[in-house]
């Protein structure tokens, strides 16, 4: 069952099932054996999102390896950050650009507003920025419909010295009272493939 929080600023209502702290294990594909198959790690994550009034999510998540018992592995393997927030063109009733603030009433302020976004199959369209301590920079664009979203890279930049890493699909979902994600990328001149999978439980 979703729990909807009172007070939400009205546009991250229909993401909301996202909010809070979600901990599990997942598994990242680093390669093919011989024989074809894929070599999978295992790894914990810790992902959190939050709002702070605003209208849109703030995100971050951590991942570390799993260790075996005789191997010792850095706490923190690698991390993401950004932002989830509905796609709609941006007016006097925004802040920006750069820190400038509105010059204009909001003008989305309730549900009846954010229905209005709604696309005619009955979808969010939305929109997602994360940045890596990779040098890798995402712009997703998707679609959010009840407990399923689904996101697909616009454009990936990358800082001269950073791993090529050209395009990512990402899918979320609410399965069970978890959240559950798959993450497909084309990289190091590869074709998209899957590359994770995680299943977390809300802990906070």
């Amino acid at each position: 069952m979703i729990e909807i929080p009172v007070d939400l600023p009205s546009e991250i209502v229909p993401f909301s099932w996202l909010l809070g702290v979600w901990e599990g294990e997942g598994r990242i594909v680093t390669g093919k054996d011989e024989a074809g198959n894929p070599i999978e790690v295992t790894f914990r994550q810790r992902a959190s999102f939050s709002h702070d009034g605003g209208a849109h999510l703030n995100y971050r998540s951590e991942l570390s390896l799993v260790a075996d018992a005789d191997e010792a592995l850095p706490q923190v393997f690698t991390s993401e950050s950004g932002y989830w927030r509905l796609a709609r063109p941006h007016d006097d009733g925004d802040i920006g650009p750069g820190i400038l603030p509105a010059t204009a009433p909001a003008t989305i302020t309730d549900a009846d507003a954010v229905e209005k976004l709604r696309d005619e199959d009955g979808t969010f369209p939305i929109e997602v920025v994360l940045a890596h301590p990779t040098g890798v920079a995402e712009i997703y664009y998707g679609k959010a419909r009840g407990p399923r979203i689904d996101l697909a890279t616009d454009f990936v930049a990358r800082t001269p010295n950073a791993k090529e890493h050209s395009a990512s699909t990402r899918m979320y979902g609410f399965v069970e009272g978890d959240l559950l994600w798959v993450w497909d990328i084309a990289a190091q001149g590869q074709p998209l493939a899957s590359h994770a999978s995680a299943r977390l439980s809300r802990v906070d």
